[in-house]
């Protein structure tokens, strides 16, 4: 939620807090606050698509910190969309607002955007760990302090909505929270922090009735919209001027912030809400703008003073705590408690219930299932170009297929199986089909050729490619092929998923069809299913076989798999160096440095350093954008498959100021293999990431006819064909990777 200027108001009055030094304790942490706070705070890297190498050493520092004062952790995350829709507004405007400082970065100028991994590296460390975690449906705000009511610990966050719940154990604010200079020795370390309770903020204003904060919040403004009858409250009071009561006079405060400390004073003069709510619907009732008249309009006017005071008192309740927390039982038992997830059920197996609880299920999962809605978050990119989504939606069209066909073709008397047409469309039993047009060439957007003229590999070439494409609320048309259209029973709509995105760096709405999952493959069966089917239908996503990573080790087949389905589907094509920049930083990820630490520090030193005066390479940048989409997508598809391919540890396989550098000095004739130079094993990882990148683009591999096959063996025959008359050693090398270059390469040498 949030409560505009609040935190500015509270956090610049010494008065509202108390020092401590916090040792031995429970802590309940907003898990999205922290990872927020700690990427930004420390500054690492935004512009080169984050440094998530550098963020894990930073978490293990954090929890490290804790355990040194004995505090034990218990770390609560957000999860989806509110499915009541009241946010919806104020996620639209932030991600508008984001869009455009991602294309800021882009420029060199100023702007703050969480690289899209940061959380998935989050919680790989907590679980890593073994810090306690779960992922709640929605908003955790409201479960955080319901949790830590029942515990009566603190809660460390950076909400302001923090300042209105009623905590015994009272709210850290991270802000004043010193983790980094742990005090003390021995058992006797602590951390310096402040605490705030809102018996400190209410004795402050003569006795303020606690249980009138949340109208307090509510009129000054929360993510939820302001009423619009606190306006003319405000207008009525007089509350756009400092205050000569008894929060007044100490300087100079921002609007939103002298709104707060008027209206705190003025409700401190009512013993509670109900006599505070009267007093506002008396104002509203006799302002000109709400009240006055008789008769029918009168009636009218009465009837929206009350649907005011229904409107505030409702919500209101979004800051009742309740004495019992439905977490408690998850970090104490281990379980899921009935309500907790409630809007999951039905919507997921139970199997993934649990996963998307344990955190180890994306938000993209649940906003599905339940939202049939995605927002799709920028990244630092050309925002000339496509979003560099639009490299990973295949992938996207999957997990879409694979939640929403159970639901989609659910019959009267049960699941009904979804049967193929003629035409190849997927109907539902008596569903006539819906012809659809092919606009993909003539849309200006380069979406629908991409998907279908460039003949992509894989599952893609025999699901449907289809998408209406409409300007933010506006009216578009339905594009894509023919073949693997999923269609509701007892209708001709199409079953979509409406995903939010950038167009350059405008918000636009897309409406994007499912893709039907083989026939072999329920949600409801996974448990059942085997791991070889599951794994399958995980490669077939890929376009890549099996027996193409046969050279690497399984731990390395997600990562793999990703690049060599990015390097076929990203536009424009990635470029030799750009690869070997990627797969250079993986090495530097994967290897135990102990045996080869000079590699290590000749690679690290190449790493583009803060505050260097050379502009961003805006094509790289787009390009392991797309990577990163691409890899972000495929994680949630391999957790809702229950892990059929072993998860990736994030933070070795991307550093972007690292890849950055590399490919800096890559285009600049460096080699890879001189990088290498005296690391055998760095040099054999290397060359078996590259091999198995090129087999998964290989004719043998790729039988679909797809752009990738084609393209790769026309490459690999002519760089065979110059290496036998290179001779040996690092020309060798080299030539092994001639299938990378580009057609225009080729035309120049």
């Amino acid at each position: 939620m949030g409560v505009h200027g609040l935190t500015t108001y509270v956090e610049g009055n010494r008065q509202f807090f108390q020092d401590v030094k916090f040792k031995d304790s429970v802590l309940v942490i907003d898990g999205c606050s922290l990872f927020y706070r700690l990427y930004f705070n420390h500054s690492l890297d935004q512009q080169h698509g984050g440094d998530y190498d550098i963020f894990s050493a930073l978490l293990d520092q954090f929890f490290s910190a804790l355990a040194a004062c004995n505090i034990q952790p218990f770390v609560v995350l957000d999860g989806g969309m509110d499915p009541s829709d009241k946010k919806f507004s104020t996620l639209r405007e932030r991600l508008r607002s984001k869009i455009k400082e991602a294309d800021s970065l882009s420029h060199g100028r100023h702007g703050s955007v969480l690289p899209i991994l940061t959380r998935a590296v989050f919680v790989q460390v907590l679980t890593q760990r073994g810090v306690p975690l779960v992922q709640c449906p929605a908003e955790a705000d409201w479960e955080i302090a319901c949790l830590a009511h029942q515990w009566k610990c603190p809660v460390l966050t950076n909400d302001s909505d923090f300042y209105i719940f009623d905590l015994p154990g009272g709210y850290l604010p991270f802000r004043f929270f010193n983790w980094t200079n742990v005090s003390g020795k021995g058992p006797h370390q602590f951390i310096s922090a402040r605490r705030y309770t809102i018996h400190l903020l209410c004795r402050w204003f003569g006795g303020l009735n606690w249980q009138l904060l949340p109208l307090c919040a509510v009129l000054s403004g929360n993510d939820y919209g302001t009423p619009k009858c606190a306006e003319t409250l405000f207008a009525l009071l007089d509350l756009n001027r400092p205050s000569d009561g008894m929060g007044g006079g100490r300087g100079a405060v921002k609007p939103s912030s002298t709104r707060i400390e008027g209206l705190l004073c003025w409700l401190s003069s009512f013993p509670g809400p109900g006599e505070a709510l009267g007093e506002i619907s008396r104002l509203l009732g006799e302002s000109g703008e709400h009240g006055g008249g008789g008769g029918r309009r009168g009636r009218r006017e009465e009837t929206t003073v009350g649907k005011a005071h229904s409107l505030l008192w409702a919500a209101m309740q979004e800051y009742c705590i309740q004495s019992k927390s439905s977490l408690a039982a998850w970090f104490s038992e281990s379980k899921v408690t009935p309500g907790a997830l409630v809007s999951l059920t039905g919507a997921l197996p139970e199997c993934l219930i649990w996963a998307a609880a344990g955190g180890h299920l994306s938000p993209l999962v649940w906003d599905v299932s339940v939202m049939h809605r995605v927002l799709l978050y920028p990244q630092v990119e050309n925002s000339k170009q496509a979003s560099s989504h639009d490299c990973a939606r295949a992938i996207r069209q999957a997990i879409y297929g694979l939640l929403l066909r159970r639901r989609a073709l659910k019959g009267a008397d049960g699941w009904e199986q979804m049967v193929e047409s003629p035409g190849g469309i997927a109907l539902a039993p008596g569903v006539v089909g819906q012809g659809t047009t092919s606009q993909g060439d003539r849309d200006g957007t380069g979406r629908g050729r991409r998907g279908r003229g460039r003949g992509r590999g894989g599952v893609q070439d025999r699901g449907l490619h289809i998408q209406q494409s409409v300007a933010e609320d506006g009216v578009g048309s339905w594009q894509g092929n023919s073949g693997g259209m999923a269609l509701a029973a007892g209708s001709t709509v199409p079953i979509c998923v409406e995903e939010y995105d950038r167009e350059h760096i405008n918000l636009k709405r897309n409406q994007v069809q499912l893709l039907p999952p083989c026939k072999a493959l329920h949600l409801d069966a996974l448990v059942q299913a085997p791991m070889t089917v599951r794994r399958s239908f995980l490669l077939e996503v890929f376009g890549v076989k099996e027996s193409a990573l046969a050279s690497v080790s399984p731990d390395l087949w997600l990562a793999v798999g990703v690049t060599a389905f990015w390097f076929r589907e990203a536009s424009p094509s990635p470029s030799l160096p750009q690869l070997q920049a990627l797969i250079l930083g993986m090495v530097c990820g994967e290897l135990n440095w102990a045996s080869e630490r000079s590699v290590w520090g000749r690679l690290d030193r190449m790493r583009v350093r803060p505050g260097e005066r050379r502009g961003l390479d805006v094509g790289g940048a787009h390009g392991y954008s797309q990577w990163q989409a691409c890899l972000w997508s495929a994680a949630c598809l391999n957790h809702l498959l229950l892990q059929p391919l072993p998860d990736q540890h994030m933070s070795w396989l991307f550093s972007g100021s690292l890849v950055h550098g590399l490919l800096k000095a890559l285009s600049g004739g460096r080699t890879a293999e001189s990088m290498l130079g005296g690391g055998p094993l760095s040099g054999q990882l290397y060359c078996a990431l590259l091999d198995a990148v090129w087999n998964c683009n290989s004719k043998t591999q790729d039988s679909s006819g797809g752009r990738g096959g084609k393209r790769a063996n026309r490459r690999g025959r002519r760089g065979r064909g110059r290496g036998r008359g290179g001779g040996g050693g690092e020309a060798d090398l080299s030539n092994r990777f001639a299938f990378l270059m580009t057609e225009e390469d080729f035309d120049e040498v």
